[in-house]
């Protein structure tokens, strides 16, 4: 294709001497290039003067024609580079535990079925340590709640609701739904989240303050504790499915709730992988739990 670029330039340019400078040829290189298509298609695309280069009539009618198999060139080329991408890329994900059991499993199975070669590298963190590892270029993106990165750019995903852990035998699970005020008097195991604590931020806004006995950054490790009646907890509803603890969960009043969005790099810093990866969790969004 390189003959037809040269011709594009040329024509561009109105000059064999600046399209070589551009395109990085000599002169009688470019006109050798120009020639040798001109004997091929058997016919004269280009008038030479003193005063310039001009489109002959009969290149005038092929010019779109070669327009266009250049873009179409240009495509394919494109195309080939994104198979490539994904034939070898590598994705680098900052996640939450919640989401690295319950929304990562089903949707990296999927996306494998389409990409079997991207490699994928997933990291545990938390709200104050994903935003960094994707600020400093360690992660591709990972899942935040916006509330801890605000002035932030995120693509929001999901919103859940947290519910109240207490031991089976505690004199609260008889009711319906337990207040963020009786929680408050409770020995309160808190899970460590980073800059930002969905249940804290509950009880603040209700002019509350939790009796934090213990701080953990394992929520599975907190309902241990809750089993053993050391004190009660409030977690995620997406971090309780599937969990085997002889507990009692309860709705909150008021209702606490938990945003999730995606934090990522640049579009112009993402590889295609990263990008195909991230577009395929967004268009799967309304299968997340």
């Amino acid at each position: 294709m390189n003959r037809y670029y040269a011709f594009l330039k040329v024509v561009e340019t109105g000059s064999f001497t600046r399209a070589a400078e551009i395109l990085g040829y000599t002169q009688p290189a470019m006109s050798q290039m120009i020639a040798s298509l001109e004997n091929e298609l058997s016919i004269k695309l280009l008038f030479r003067s003193r005063y310039g280069v001009r489109l002959t009539p009969e290149g005038e009618r092929l010019l779109p024609s070669i327009q266009s198999s250049v873009a179409q060139f240009q495509s394919m080329q494109n195309i080939a580079g994104e198979i490539r991408g994904l034939d070898s890329g590598v994705v680098r994900i900052g996640t939450i535990s919640s989401i690295s059991c319950h929304w990562l499993p089903p949707v990296i199975r999927q996306f494998w079925e389409n990409y079997p070669n991207v490699q994928l590298i997933v990291h545990q963190g938390d709200y104050t340590t994903i935003p960094e590892w994707v600020r400093t270029g360690e992660l591709d993106f990972g899942f935040v709640t916006p509330d801890a990165v605000e002035g932030t750019d995120t693509r929001f995903l999901k919103t859940g609701e947290h519910r109240a852990c207490l031991p089976k035998d505690h004199p609260l699970t008889g009711r319906e739904r337990v207040t963020l005020e009786d929680l408050a008097k409770e020995p309160f195991l808190l899970l460590e989240e980073g800059i930002y604590s969905e249940p804290l931020a509950a009880f603040h806004a209700a002019g509350l303050t939790p009796n934090i006995r213990m701080t953990m950054h394992d929520d599975y490790s907190i309902l241990s504790m809750v089993e053993q009646g050391l004190g009660v907890t409030i977690l995620p509803e997406l971090v309780l499915r599937k969990q085997s603890y002889d507990i009692v969960m309860l709705p909150t009043e008021p209702m606490v709730t938990r945003r999730i969005s995606i934090i990522s790099r640049g579009k112009n810093e993402l590889s295609i992988a990263a990008k195909t990866f991230i577009r395929y969790l967004i268009d799967h969004q309304d299968d997340l739990p």
